[in-house]
C-alpha cells in the first residue's frame, strides 16, 4: 500500500491555487485600500473581513453540494474549474482599477512630491526643522482645500487633531536641533494618515472606480469561497484512508509553495515597499498562473477514474468502512473534556486574533512605520522557516506533547510581536529575524491545534468538530481586522503588534488550563510531520 505521490501532486494543485490568491490578496489589497483609496484602518479592515464572513456560510454550503454532485467530470472538478477561471478573471480585472487610482494619484501633485519628499535619502529626517517644514507645508495646503471648500471643516478639525497637534506633542514646541529615531515611527505614523486623507479626496472625487474595484474584489472573493471546499475535499474522495496523512502533506507542501511563489512574484515585480505603485504586474501574473495550474490540474486529474481506482483499492486492501453510529455533539462530552474542548477553542480564536491582525497589517506597517524597502521578505522568511519547522515540530510534538509544544509556541510567537514594537528605522533590519522566528512559532501552534481538536470526536463527527475549529478560527479572522484598524486609527499604528501580543499571550493562560487533546505518541515518518490542517 503505496501513496501515488504524482497523482496526489496534481491533486494537490487546486490548493496551490487558493494559497497564492489568498497570499497575494492579504499582501497587497491592504496597501491600495489605505494607500491609494484613502481608507482607514478601521475600514480597511471591514473590507478584508469580507472573505471570512463569507467563508461562514459559503465553505459549508459548497461543501455540502459538491457532496450531492454527480458531474461528468466528477463531484469537486466543476467547482474548482468554474471558481478559479471566474475569480482569476476578476482578480487580473482588479488591476484595472487599481491602475486608474494610481494615475489620479499621480496627477495628483501634493501626494506624490509630499510622500517622494518624505522618502528622499539625500535628507536628514532626523533634524526638527524638516518636520517644522513639512508640516508648515500640510498646513498651507489644509487652509487651501478648506477655503476651496473641497474639505469640511469637521474634516479640517480631525486632521489637526489627529495629525498637525500630534506631530507638534513629539516636536514639543522645538524649532531646531536633532530628534529620536524612536521618534520617526510615530511622525512618519502621523504623516500617512494625511496622505490617506489626501488619497480619500481623490476618491470621493471619482467615486465609480473604488465602487466597481469593491463590486470585482466582491466577485473574486465569491468565487474563490465557491470551490475552496470541494478543492480540500478531492484528496480523501480518491486517496484510502491510511494513506491521507501522507497525502495530506504532500498538499501542505505545496500551498506552502503558492504562498513563497505569491511573494517572490511580489518582490521581482518590486511591489514589496512603495506606495503608490501599479500593481498590475502582480493581478496578472497572480491571474495567469491560477488559469496555467488549472490547465494541468484538468489534463492530469481524472476525478471519476481516480475515485473509482479507490474505491476498487478499498475494497483490495479490505477497507471499505463499516457503518457507525450517529455522531454525538459536544454536550454528549465528559464535563473534563468539554471544558477542554471550549478551552481550546477559546486558545484558537484568541491566538487567530493576534496573528492574523498582523498578516493583514503588516504589508502596510512595514514600509510606513519602519521604512523597510519591502514587506515581502519578512513573509517570505516566516513562509520558509516555516516549511522547515514542520519536520522537527511534528518530532518534538511527538516527544513532548502536543499542549506543551504549543505553549511553547505561544511564548515564541508572543515574543516576536512583543519586540517589533520597540524597533525603529535603525533596527527596522530585526524584523527579518524575528519574523524567522514567527514563523516556526505560528507553524508550531498550527502544527498542532487542529490535531487537538479533534482527538475529542469521535470518528463520526470530525467533521462537526472540524466545523468547531473553523467557526472560532473564522470569528476571530472577522473581527481582527475590524478592531486592530479602529485601534490603529485612535491612538497609532504602532499600536498593531502590542495589540497582537496581547491577544497571543491571553492564548497561553487558556491552553495552559487545557487537560485534553493530547494523543498517545506514535512514530511518524518526515512527510506526515507536514500533515496539518489546510488554514
Amino acid at each position: 500500500m503505496k501513496l501515488d505521490y504524482k497523482k496526489t501532486f496534481y491533486i494537490g494543485l487546486a490548493f496551490f491555487i487558493i494559497t497564492i490568491f489568498w497570499q497575494t490578496y492579504d499582501s497587497i489589497i491592504t496597501k491600495i485600500l489605505i494607500d491609494k483609496f484613502g481608507l482607514n484602518q478601521t475600514w480597511s479592515g471591514v473590507v478584508m473581513a469580507l472573505d471570512n464572513v463569507l467563508a461562514l456560510f459559503m465553505l459549508p454550503l459548497f461543501g455540502a453540494l459538491s457532496d450531492k454532485s454527480n458531474r461528468k467530470r466528477g463531484r469537486r472538478t466543476p467547482y474548482v474549474i468554474v471558481g478559479t477561471i471566474v475569480a482569476a478573471f476578476a482578480f487580473m480585472g482588479l488591476s484595472y482599477m487599481d491602475s486608474v487610482q494610481t494615475t489620479r494619484i499621480q496627477e495628483t501633485n501634493t501626494i506624490i512630491q509630499l510622500y517622494e519628499a518624505n522618502h528622499d535619502e539625500t535628507v536628514d529626517r532626523l533634524e526638527v526643522d524638516y518636520w517644522v517644514t513639512l508640516v508648515d507645508q500640510m498646513t498651507i495646503e489644509r487652509d487651501a482645500a478648506l477655503d476651496a471648500d473641497v474639505i469640511t471643516q469637521d474634516r479640517y478639525e480631525t486632521w489637526q487633531t489627529k495629525v498637525q497637534d500630534k506631530i507638534n506633542v513629539v516636536l514639543d514646541g522645538r524649532t531646531t536641533g536633532m530628534l529620536e529615531v524612536s521618534d520617526l515611527s510615530y511622525l512618519d505614523g502621523y504623516y500617512n494618515i494625511y496622505l490617506s486623507d489626501l488619497a480619500w479626496e481623490v476618491t470621493v472625487a471619482n467615486p465609480l472606480n473604488f465602487i466597481i474595484f469593491v463590486l470585482v474584489l466582491l466577485i473574486a472573493l465569491v468565487f474563490m469561497s465557491i470551490f475552496r471546499s470541494p478543492a480540500v475535499a478531492l484528496m480523501p474522495d480518491v486517496t484510502m484512508k491510511p494513506l491521507r496523512s501522507k497525502a495530506n502533506a504532500v498538499i501542505n507542501l505545496m500551498g506552502a509553495a503558492a504562498g513563497v511563489t505569491a511573494l517572490v512574484i511580489l518582490t521581482v515585480f518590486g511591489l514589496g515597499g512603495k506606495s503608490y505603485v501599479h500593481y498590475t504586474m502582480a493581478f496578472v501574473t497572480v491571474g495567469v498562473v491560477m488559469l496555467i495550474v488549472l490547465g494541468i490540474f484538468l489534463w492530469k486529474v481524472n476525478e471519476p477514474k481516480m475515485a473509482e481506482q479507490r474505491i476498487a483499492d478499498d475494497k483490495k486492501w479490505g477497507l471499505t468502512e463499516e457503518e457507525e453510529d450517529e455522531a454525538d455533539d459536544m454536550q454528549d462530552l465528559p464535563r473534563d473534556k468539554k471544558i477542554s474542548l471550549y478551552l481550546i477553542l477559546f486558545s484558537v480564536f484568541l491566538w487567530f486574533m493576534g496573528y492574523n491582525a498582523v498578516m493583514t497589517k503588516v504589508s502596510d506597517y512595514a514600509p510606513k512605520i519602519l521604512q523597510l524597502s519591502s514587506f515581502t521578505i519578512p513573509l517570505l522568511i516566516a513562509n520558509v522557516t516555516a516549511i522547515i519547522a514542520f519536520i522537527p515540530i511534528g518530532i518534538l510534538s511527538t516527544k513532548f506533547g502536543r499542549r506543551k509544544t504549543i505553549l511553547f509556541g505561544i511564548v515564541l510567537l508572543t515574543l516576536c510581536f512583543g519586540s517589533v514594537f520597540f524597533l525603529s528605522q535603525d533596527t527596522g533590519w530585526i524584523m527579518y529575524i524575528v519574523f524567522g522566528l514567527t514563523g516556526i512559532g505560528w507553524a508550531t501552534i498550527n502544527v498542532n491545534s487542529y490535531p487537538m481538536v479533534v482527538e475529542l470526536a469521535k470518528g463520526s463527527n470530525v467533521g462537526r468538530y472540524t466545523g468547531y475549529y473553523y467557526s472560532f478560527s473564522m470569528a476571530a479572522q472577522i473581527i481582527t481586522p475590524i478592531l486592530s484598524g479602529f485601534l490603529m486609527d485612535s491612538i497609532h499604528q504602532k499600536m498593531l503588534f502590542p495589540y497582537a501580543t496581547f491577544f497571543v499571550a491571553l492564548a497561553f493562560i487558556t491552553m495552559f488550563f487545557t487537560k485534553h487533546g493530547d494523543s498517545k505518541a506514535e512514530k511518524k515518518t518526515l512527510l506526515e510531520s507536514f500533515d496539518v490542517d489546510m488554514d
